[in-house]
């Protein structure tokens, strides 16, 4: 059985195999079993990662955004079944392009309208758009087109975003696929809508401030930017580069800064209680947010054979996808150690977080690098960390 400092051993390769800088937690029963730190947050200036680093989450912003979520459902805010026009007006209608055998584009309504359940498991039909690069897709022109104003304008609040993007072309009907993207946005309107508050707001209230979240935000605050670790790209040779991202522009105070719902940074000690929450039931430290039921149906798989098809791919095999989370529902396909309905998600610039309620396990690894390389390093921090539980 692998040991601890196997984790140590395992971490410090990945710094010198070319990670900048990284951070593992994991938690059992509540408690943290182990964390360590690795390498630079700024390598230029020898500044280590430490305990209070702050990584970028990208995509990994949903857990609290989907958890925030699922806790309204349970103080009977909204069904799953509720059309997302009930709360946000603009979508009450909406239509999708159908291509003709001549090649010809049209739009047709929907056999339906979007659903809260849409929404939440990514089955809404509209992917992101965060780039004017041309495009041969046409719902992709056609969100290009209803983003336009807003680019120009250069900022825009969450509700101008879901009103300017309620005229888009679906690429399919409601719940019909599988499509990663702008869901998210979506939920973070609706519970704006249902809380009548900006989502920094209902995070800071909801989630943060109970579990005591200290360093997780989406604006910098205090010397949050000085503790923010450097960003960093990495050749085919391996070597590694200072870069910046216009992301970064995002976690700026004011409104003249805003871009949709903010994304969040965070430690990995302060994202270890939000995993172990989720891990241990809904509680931690005697607080109880969420039920065990409802994070049972957060997790459970949703999607049919179809569906399955377009989630998995080397990444994501042996897994499902519930409410804003993947979910393991086949360990052999993916070669997983882990935990049938063990759940979590993944950021863009090399997060990884996991939790497993049948052994009450939480796991959360940071890095912050492009290519974040996940699939190299995420598994072999899975694999090494169950090998270390009883």
């Amino acid at each position: 059985m692998a040991k601890f400092k196997d984790l140590d051993r395992l971490l410090q390769s990945f710094v010198d195999g070319g990670v900048p800088g990284c951070t593992l937690h994991v938690t059992q029963h509540g408690k943290m079993i182990y964390e360590g730190y690795f390498g630079w947050a700024d390598i230029e200036n020898k500044v280590p990662v430490r305990e209070d680093s702050l990584f970028r989450l990208a995509s990994m912003s949903k857990l609290p955004l989907y958890t925030t979520m699922m806790m309204l459902y349970e103080r009977g805010k909204f069904n799953l079944t509720d059309p997302v026009g009930n709360y946000l007006p603009e979508w009450k209608e909406s239509f999708k392009a159908v291509r003709s055998p001549t090649g010809r584009i049209s739009l047709v309504p929907t056999a339906r309208p979007i659903n809260v359940s849409d929404v939440l498991s990514m089955k809404c039909g509209l992917p992101y758009c965060n780039s004017k690069a041309p495009s041969d897709d046409y719902t992709m022109q056609s969100m290009q087109e209803c983003m336009k104003p807003l680019w120009e304008k250069g900022h825009f609040t969450v509700q101008e975003h879901i009103a300017a993007m309620s005229k888009a072309a679906l690429a399919f009907d409601p719940g019909t696929h599988w499509l990663y993207g702008f869901s998210s946005e979506i939920t973070a309107a609706l519970i704006e809508v249902l809380c009548d508050k900006p989502i920094d707001d209902v995070f800071q209230e909801m989630i943060f401030d109970p579990l005591g979240m200290d360093n997780t935000r989406s604006r910098f605050f205090g010397d949050a930017a000085e503790r923010m670790v450097k960003l960093y790209a990495r050749s085919p040779e391996g070597k590694l580069s200072l870069t910046t991202m216009p992301f970064d522009s995002k976690h700026l105070p004011g409104p003249e800064h805003e871009e949709g719902w903010a994304r969040l940074f965070t430690t990995g000690r302060d994202y270890s209680k939000l995993m172990g929450m989720l891990a241990c039931g809904g509680q931690w430290e005697g607080k109880r947010l969420l039920g065990r039921k409802t994070i049972d149906m957060m997790r459970a798989n949703g999607l049919n054979a179809e569906q399955l098809r377009d989630f998995q791919d080397d990444y994501n095999r042996g897994y499902g996808y519930g409410y804003g989370v993947r979910t393991l529902i086949d360990k052999a396909a993916g070669d997983n150690n882990g935990s049938l309905g063990s759940f979590g998600w993944t950021g863009g610039f090399g997060t990884w977080c996991e939790s497993d309620p049948e052994d009450e396990v939480s796991i959360v690894y940071m890095h912050n690098m492009m290519p974040n390389m996940e699939q190299y390093y995420h598994p072999r921090v899975r694999n090494a960390v169950y090998g270390c539980l009883d």
